[in-house]
C-alpha cells in the first residue's frame, strides 16, 4: 500500500483572511476579491518556484497574468477564513497554466481560479523564457501534479448552452 506522504498534492497557502473593506451591498466577499485571495496564494507558490520580490531585483524578469478565470461556488463573509491549492496544469519555457481551489478552512470549496501566467522580461516589456533553473522546478512541480486527477471546472468556458 502506498504511504499517504508519496500522494501527490497541490501546494497549500497559508491561511488568508476575509478584511473588512472587501464586503459589499450583500454583505459577502466582493467578487473582485476573490482574485485577491487568489493572487495572494498565488505569491507563495510563486516563491516556491523561485519568483518573486528578490528574483526581480536580481534578473529584471518577473511574471504578468495574461488570463485569469474565476468561479465562484459558495459565497464568503467577514470573518471567513480561507487556504487556496495552486497547482501546475501545463507549461512551457515562456509561460504556465495553472489551477487554483478556495477553501473554507471548515473544509468546504468556495471558488475555483484558473490562470494563464507569462514570463516577462521588464526591460521590454517582453515575453521570455525561464532561466533553466525555474523551468526546471517548474517542470518537476508540473511533472508531480499531473498524478493528481484533473480538477473540476478546469478548461471552463462561459455559455448559455451546455
Amino acid at each position: 500500500m502506498n504511504d499517504p506522504a508519496d500522494i501527490p498534492t497541490p501546494l497549500m497557502s497559508s491561511l488568508l483572511e476575509i478584511e473588512p473593506a472587501w464586503i459589499d451591498h450583500n454583505n459577502h466577499l466582493n467578487m473582485g476579491y476573490y482574485t485577491v485571495l487568489f493572487d495572494r496564494a498565488a505569491d507563495e507558490a510563486f516563491e516556491t518556484l523561485g519568483f518573486g520580490p528578490a528574483y526581480i531585483a536580481a534578473t529584471n524578469y518577473t511574471t504578468f497574468s495574461a488570463e485569469f478565470h474565476v468561479r465562484y461556488l459558495r459565497e464568503l463573509k467577514l470573518g471567513d477564513r480561507v487556504r487556496s491549492s495552486f497547482r501546475i496544469l501545463d507549461h512551457d519555457a515562456k509561460r504556465f497554466h495553472s489551477f487554483q481551489e478556495l477553501y473554507h478552512e471548515d473544509g468546504w470549496l468556495a471558488a475555483t481560479g484558473e490562470g494563464m501566467t507569462l514570463h516577462v522580461d521588464l526591460a521590454g516589456p517582453r515575453v521570455v523564457p525561464m532561466p533553466q533553473r525555474i523551468f526546471d522546478r517548474l517542470s518537476a512541480m508540473a511533472a508531480d501534479h499531473a498524478k493528481i486527477p484533473h480538477p473540476d471546472g478546469a478548461g471552463r468556458r462561459i455559455s448559455m448552452r451546455a
